[in-house]
């Protein structure tokens, strides 16, 4: 048995999940990418882009840091719902697509075949989730609209607990009543975690720049934003070693090491082989995906926009 690259959070590495389900999901994800190209080329907005690009890099950053819950197990930011409120929908699943392929392709978190439906449960489930939670009560009070927030950042989370279960369970993996309770256990308090760094968030940006989370917001913001995610990075080194919410469920209902050896290795666990295992290290590969990200999704807003020209 090859040696197992550990998932992060719901990050599914190859193995867990048949072909099947991995090429339905692969198609899924495509046929929402398409669809969010399409829908956002029709509200498009060039001065959103740097706004999308800052976004996608803050929950990159975030990602790296886990913070530690109970029964020895970690989490860490998904994001979904703070890309939604603050980007619409559309915008929000061309920013967790970007982040998602990214980790995928150039630090092998999450495997490539699974790669369509870590998109899917991460970057599509719960950006619909979150936004449509967050509409639904969203649109009153300050309290309101953060309490909203909230509760949309935990269901969106719960929500893609769920799918990865029955993902798992439809691969033969593990039986849905034993993985289900155990996924949905776990990230009930990682949700909590999620629901808490997203009202923060968004709290901070209702006292500084409330039209950001405005369809005509976005500009004046990029400076400050990237600060932030160089932030983040910052503290990478000191994210919590325990297991994620998915490696601990593996681990705890014996599937562990049904997961597959990355098939390449460009920067492995967060690091950059050449400066060690350090934290200078961590933060040097986390600058690099920061800007990779950056300029995916720059290309993906771009493509959209390409699109929406010859309709002006």
């Amino acid at each position: 048995m090859p040696p197992l690259l550990a998932p992060q959070a719901l990050h599914i590495p190859d193995g867990f999940l048949s072909a099947a389900v991995s090429l339905v999901f692969w198609l899924l994800s495509a046929a929402v990418i398409a669809l969010a190209l399409r829908r956002s080329d029709e509200q498009f907005e060039e001065r959103r882009i740097p706004l999308m690009g800052v976004m996608a890099a803050f929950i990159f950053a975030g990602q790296m840091i886990n913070f530690p819950v109970a029964g020895g197990t970690s989490g860490h930011l998904l994001g979904g719902a703070l890309a939604a409120i603050a980007l619409g929908p559309w915008g929000g699943i061309l920013a967790m697509t970007a982040v998602v392929s990214v980790q995928a392709l150039m630090f092998q978190d999450g495997g490539l075949l699974a790669m369509g439906a870590n998109i899917f449960n991460m970057g599509v489930l719960t950006t619909l989730v979150g936004y449509g939670v967050y509409r639904a009560f969203g649109a009153r009070s300050r309290k309101t609209q953060l309490t909203a927030a909230g509760a949309a950042a935990w269901l969106s989370v719960m929500a893609s607990a769920s799918l990865t279960g029955f993902q798992l369970w439809l691969s033969g993996t593990v039986s849905l009543g034993i993985v289900m309770p155990a996924m949905l256990g776990v990230h009930a308090l990682i949700g909590l975690g999620e629901a808490l760094i997203t009202t923060a968030a968004l709290s901070y940006v209702f006292r500084t720049r409330p039209e950001l989370v405005q369809p005509e917001g976005g500009r004046g913001w990029t400076a400050a934003g990237i600060l932030a995610a160089f932030g983040l990075l910052a503290l990478a080194p000191f994210a919590s070693a325990r297991p994620d919410g998915l490696e601990r469920v593996a681990a705890d209902l014996g599937f562990l090491d049904s997961g597959w050896e990355a098939a390449f290795r460009l920067l492995p666990d967060y690091v950059v082989p050449a400066l060690g295992d350090g934290g200078w290290s961590t933060i040097a590969a986390g600058l690099v995906g920061l800007v990779t990200v950056v300029l995916l999704l720059s290309l993906l807003s771009r493509l959209a926009r390409r699109r929406a020209l010859p309709r002006r």
